[in-house]
């Protein structure tokens, strides 16, 4: 085997690592709701669900790679080192305790637990459940042992098989026709970018900044060692998993839109799912799914209550690595007792505040060397970002800001559809430009 079949091996290899970190059951809910929802307007809603669920995470890995920063903490330390801390730490949380750790409990107990209980089981049988789940997140997460890592590399395999299997089946034995658009996918228009809205629950655009220092490490150990040659090695390996979400995303979709007929309007895409596979494999089809979707948010619960607790014994101290594991633990447990649709419906004012943050210096790092790396650029620019991203994460939480909302609702471009922070982040960067030119970069950032 010459040395260019070995490289194209390693990045397919790499590729499908990221893919494994990216993926999880999640991953599998949130196009499905959004599928049931869009209807008729489906492919419209899965090309702005790609935009922030795709390509957001794509370019958040090239970013960590173009940027040769060691970690998230630095790169968002350009906009102020104590910037940099909070929005490491608030992407942690949002990753970790808060919403996608608590989501794997929640989302096992409704596919692989709650469709075989009688009437949907009752909030005993979910308490029950999310203290064995927890209990053994932490076991495993304490006891770092290769056994997670085996069962890791057998679980995305088959879980892959089995969604390729329902999707599959779902050509062979149609659930049925999509039916018309609910009110905010009415449209062409407010279809898609209602899907680059949905896109944000993946959180992958914010976990893509964490994960990528591990792609970094696999291309410069294989001998990359130029920003471009680190750039173009870490987009080969996010391109093969990118694109398997692609795949997952388009024609779980598609399940979605077809199965209203057949099963109703459901409040998740977890019983979308669960429903779907009875109809298409009968019972033992869905309990297989089941196993392997639990399995797989296991896996995925472990990895990030140990990223978690790692990364807060570095920075605080003061308790062991096992008592950041327990704490994470506990009160992902807290979060996961709430409900899923609770989870889920918390979780998005936050991603309305972070993801406009994130898209925003993923394009400033990209555009670092033509303002010299200023800081003055990365300020005003992030800066006035989070004006609107904050008034908007407040106002999705059905907070009154009073004159607040009136102004933004009748002057701010793009308000309506969420996407203000477009405007005020690009007259941040002309502003930061103005700066730079005019402040030598001898007396100020």
């Amino acid at each position: 085997m010459n040395e260019n079949q070995k490289n194209g091996k390693r990045f397919i290899a790499v590729g499908l690592m990221l893919f494994a970190l990216f993926f999880g059951a999640g991953n599998l809910i949130f196009p499905a709701a959004m599928g049931q929802h869009a209807g008729v307007n489906v492919w419209w809603s899965v090309l702005g669900f790609i935009v922030t669920g795709v390509g957001l995470p794509l370019a958040g890995v090239l970013a960590i790679g173009y940027s040769g920063c060691k970690n998230l903490e630095e790169l968002a330390g350009r906009v102020h080192p104590k910037f940099g801390l909070f929005f490491t730490v608030l992407s942690y949380l949002t990753i970790g305790p808060f919403f996608a750790t608590p989501r794997t409990g929640s989302v096992s107990y409704e596919i692989a637990v709650r469709p075989f209980l009688e009437n949907g089981g009752t909030d005993m049988n979910m308490t029950i459940f999310l203290v064995i789940f927890f209990i053994i997140s932490y076991w495993l997460s304490a006891s770092p042992s290769k056994l997670v890592d085996r069962i890791g590399k057998i679980l995305t395999p088959c879980l892959l098989i089995a969604i390729l299997a329902l999707i599959v089946k779902s050509f062979i034995s149609p659930l049925g026709d999509p039916l018309s658009a609910t009110p905010e996918y009415g449209t062409a228009t407010l279809a898609a970018v209602q899907g680059f809205l949905d896109g944000y629950n993946t959180m992958d655009a914010i976990a893509s900044l964490v994960f990528a220092i591990l792609v970094v490490e696999f291309v410069v150990e294989a001998g990359a060692s130029t920003p471009s040659e680190i750039t173009f090695d870490v987009f080969k390996s996010g391109v093969v998993a990118v694109s398997c979400l692609a795949f997952v995303y388009i024609f779980i979709a598609k399940i979605g839109a077809d199965s209203v007929t057949a099963i109703g309007m459901q409040e998740t895409g977890a019983p979308v799912l669960s429903l779907c596979a009875k109809i298409l494999f009968g019972e033992a089809g869905a309990m297989l799914l089941a196993v392997i979707v639990l399995l797989a948010c296991l896996s995925t619960s472990i990895g990030l209550i140990t990223s978690c607790a790692t990364y807060f014994q570095q920075i605080l101290g003061g308790f062991g690595y096992k008592t950041y594991a327990a704490i994470f633990s506990v009160i992902s447990f807290a979060v996961a007792m709430f409900g899923l649709k609770t989870i889920i419906t918390a979780a998005i004012p936050v991603l309305m505040f972070i993801y406009p943050i994130v898209v925003a210096l993923v394009i400033l790092t990209f555009l670092h060397k033509l303002f010299g790396g200023r800081q003055c650029v990365y300020a005003w620019t992030i800066g006035l970002t989070l004006i609107p991203a904050f008034v908007t994460g407040l106002q999705t939480a059905k907070i009154p800001l009073g004159a607040v909302d009136t102004f933004f609702s009748m002057t701010v471009p793009l308000h309506s559809l969420g996407m203000s922070w477009l405007c005020f982040a690009v007259v941040g960067f002309v502003i930061g430009l103005a700066w730079k030119a005019a402040v030598s970069s001898k007396t100020a950032a």
